[in-house]
This record gives C-alpha cells, sequence and structure tokens, in this order.
C-alpha cells in the first residue's frame, strides 16, 4: 500500500476530512510567501482535534534552527517538511525519525547530494526557480526513481486522480503528496476529491516502507 500526505491544509474542516477519509499525514505550510500558509496558533488549534493515529507534518523553508524548534513544540508537530536549502548539518539538529528532506533535481550531480542527507525520507517535488513547492508541476519522474537507491520516496508535484495511477506505476514511491491536485482554490480542499484520491492511493503500490505513523 502506498501512504498519502494532503498538504497544504490551512483550517480544521479541511484537516477533519483529511483524517477521517484516512490519510497517512496531513502537511501545514509555514512560508509565508506560500498561498497556504498557515499561522502556528491556527495548527496548534487543528492538531488538538485530529487523532493520535495521523502524522503532522510542518513545511520549513529556509528558517533557522531555532524558529523550526520552536514552532514544532508549539504546534506539537511530528514531522518536518524541509523545503528549502537546509544542509544535511541542518536536518541533523532533528531525530533522523523525523525528518523529510525535499529536493527539486534537475540533473545526476543534484541527486548526488543525497548521500549526505540522514533523513527519514527524501520528497522529490517539480523543479522551479521561483517557488517551493505547489507548483502543481510535475516532478522529474526518472531522477525521482533512482532516490529509491538511498533513502524511502515520497513523490510530489502535480499529482492528481489523472495521473495517480501512472506515477504509481511508474515511479513506485513509498508515498505520495498531494496538495494542488485536490483544492478548490490554494488553501481550500475539494472534499469529494479527498475522498476518492485517498482510496486510490491506498489501493495502489506494494511498498512495505512506513514513512508515516507512530
Amino acid at each position: 500500500m502506498t501512504q498519502i500526505k494532503i498538504c497544504g491544509i490551512t483550517n480544521s474542516k479541511d484537516a477533519s476530512v483529511v483524517a477521517g477519509c484516512g490519510a497517512d499525514a496531513v502537511g501545514f505550510i509555514f512560508h509565508p510567501r506560500s498561498s497556504r500558509y498557515v499561522a502556528p496558533e491556527v495548527v496548534k488549534d487543528i492538531i488538538k482535534e485530529l487523532p493520535e493515529d495521523i502524522t503532522t507534518v510542518g513545511v520549513f523553508v529556509n528558517l533557522d534552527v531555532k524558529e523550526v524548534k520552536e514552532t514544532v513544540a508549539f504546534c506539537g508537530l511530528n514531522m518536518v517538511q524541509l523545503h528549502g536549502q537546509e544542509s544535511p548539518a541542518f536536518c541533523r539538529e532533528f531525530p533522523r525519525s523525523q525528518v523529510i528532506k525535499a529536493f527539486a533535481p534537475r540533473n545526476e550531480d543534484d541527486l548526488a547530494q543525497l548521500r549526505h542527507y540522514a533523513v527519514k525520507a527524501i520528497l522529490i517535488d517539480a523543479y522551479d526557480p521561483m517557488l517551493h513547492g505547489g507548483t502543481g508541476e510535475k516532478a522529474n519522474w526518472k531522477m525521482a526513481v533512482k532516490v529509491k537507491e538511498t533513502h524511502p520516496l515520497i513523490l510530489a508535484g502535480g499529482l492528481s486522480l489523472a495521473n495517480i495511477p501512472e506515477a504509481i506505476t511508474a515511479v513506485s514511491p513509498d508515498a505520495v503528496d498531494i496538495n494542488s491536485g485536490v483544492e478548490i482554490a490554494p488553501g481550500r480542499k475539494d472534499h469529494a476529491k479527498i475522498k476518492q484520491i485517498i482510496e486510490l492511493v491506498h489501493s495502489l503500490g506494494e511498498n512495505k516502507v512506513e514513512i508515516f505513523g507512530r
């Protein structure tokens, strides 16, 4: 079974639906420039209402270690997803089991950097020089396949009901990360699509690595 994380949650209603439909993880974006940014105070209240069996992930972009740690503690997050230019040393500031490092590789040299990262999983997203995720564009699937040689893999980048079966067949990720593919507008989720995509993803793949879960 392939695991699934629904990212870009900004309100309690969407979070409740995601949890109720059986998602493995829910993601909150703490990057102020993102159209899906959500304040720590809001996230803290949302997490209080979620069941304990769903993994809560905070997405951070190029913040200092102290601020990330303070936000994790304040909100009660289970994992961090580092979506900027964070170094291997930065990642080691957190327990390996709690870190996802995002990359948007363009070539083999980019992929070679991964061996230095001691993290729970690598998330592969679409490359955009101006944006850190949430582009709605397809990631480089050929590059993503190679990640599995060194790390558990989360595939992101423009995934939706239309292309999820093809993506899982081609890449065989351990988990997928869905954001814009289940939205009405940035930060507002389509509840019917959430239910459909979670059921679909859980019916596909035979991966044994569990990235999410406590």
